[in-house]
């Protein structure tokens, strides 16, 4: 749900400069982990700036998201380097253990699955981010690790009660 009132909150800490615009959107990326139509809305409201121009910020910067992301991300770089080392097939692994295509949410709002055209660290690939942790030789039995890591810890209080 999103609440007007913090989104004023975000833009009233950069006093409302127009030239806060890719701050205010930042910080409301990290609020809600994307950007809500509302809060473009406001953005353009509250700094007088056209929406469209909002928008043309918000789509071209890949750090930003237009549709809710999980809370979880995974990046598989595809980049020259990553792809000949078998980043494809890693791909694929994550597709088919989180049931999910690239560039889509798993059902559950838990892991975002992207590709990346490089990440710059060529000497580790093929190359894994979660959530901002970088796996270097990532192959498709290192893929299981990773998604494991995005599944909640049972303790044993909570096994019991099953």
């Amino acid at each position: 749900m999103i609440n007007t009132k913090e989104i004023a909150s975000i833009i009233k800490k950069y006093r409302g400069s127009k030239s806060s615009l890719l701050a205010v959107l930042q910080d409301i990326q990290v609020k809600y982990n994307w950007l809500p139509p509302l809060s473009l809305e406001a953005v353009s409201d509250q700094l007088c700036i056209p929406l469209i121009d909002v928008y043309s910020v918000a789509t071209f910067y890949r750090a930003f998201s237009l549709v809710p992301r999980g809370k979880h991300c995974v990046t598989v770089c595809m980049g020259t380097a990553c792809h000949v080392r078998g980043a494809p097939q890693v791909l694929n692994r994550f597709e088919e253990l989180l049931k999910v295509k690239s560039g889509c949410t798993t059902p559950d709002h838990n892991v975002t699955l992207e590709e990346v055209m490089c990440l710059g660290c060529c000497a580790l690939a093929p190359v894994v981010v979660l959530d901002g942790r970088y796996h270097g030789g990532v192959n498709i039995q290192k893929a299981e690790t990773i998604v494991n890591e995005t599944k909640p810890k049972t303790t044993k209080k909570s096994a019991k009660k099953k």
